[in-house]
């Protein structure tokens, strides 16, 4: 039950992020080549990036080509009911949001899987869920959204250190997966419906 279903939420993070980095591209009116490659880069960038680090060879969607189709099909679905989605700017943050969750946790717990210390886990999971908006926003020639003042990363490090404050209290890992990935969700909501920003310095 473990394995399926951290390879589920894994597959489902990778739709979510690719249909986020469509949406995105067809905001800024790319091409359909370009919105297939930010699609892919916002899908598998920031996994790619965490298992590059940890010398996980070969990386994740270069062995198991399901990701790739399912980055495919989740592009077809971005195009095909762009419409009906609901505004785009709406839609791309929701499906940036889920995908968020997702892959904070998909990476904290690769990080223990790799018997990484716990600091370095969180670290993982933030990069993992961040970096592939990161390299999104880098090509399209915006200033990464991690990079703003918004509570972005923060949230991921929150939703890390939970997963492994629950995963020390022996929580099953099927709670756990479900319960932190929603942590993360709960605070990126709340905080762009409350418009709650990190300080910044002049």
């Amino acid at each position: 039950m473990t394995f399926d279903l951290f390879y589920i939420l894994d597959l489902l993070g990778t739709a979510s992020f690719a249909i986020s980095g469509a949406l995105f591209a067809m905001h800024k009116k790319m091409d359909s080549f370009g919105v297939f490659i930010l699609a892919f880069v916002t899908a598998v960038g920031g996994g790619t990036l965490r298992d590059i680090l940890i010398d996980r060879n070969p990386v994740g969607w270069m062995q198991n080509l399901t990701y790739v189709y399912v980055i495919f099909i989740s592009v077809i679905f971005a195009i095909a009911f762009r419409k009906k989605i609901g505004y785009l700017s709406k839609s791309l943050f929701l499906f940036d949001t889920i995908g968020l969750g997702i892959f904070t946790i998909i990476g904290t717990e690769i990080g223990i899987q790799q018997d990484l210390h716990p600091i370095i886990s969180i670290a993982l999971g933030m990069l993992s869920a961040t970096f592939g908006g990161v390299i999104r926003d880098t090509l399209a020639n915006e200033i990464p959204l991690i990079f703003h003042k918004e509570i972005y990363a923060t949230a991921c490090i929150i939703g890390a250190i939970a997963f492994l404050v629950l995963e020390y209290f022996h929580i099953p890992s099927n709670i756990n997966y479900v319960l932190t990935t929603c942590i993360v969700i709960a605070i990126r909501l709340i905080a762009v419906k409350f418009e709650l920003k990190l300080p910044t310095f002049y």
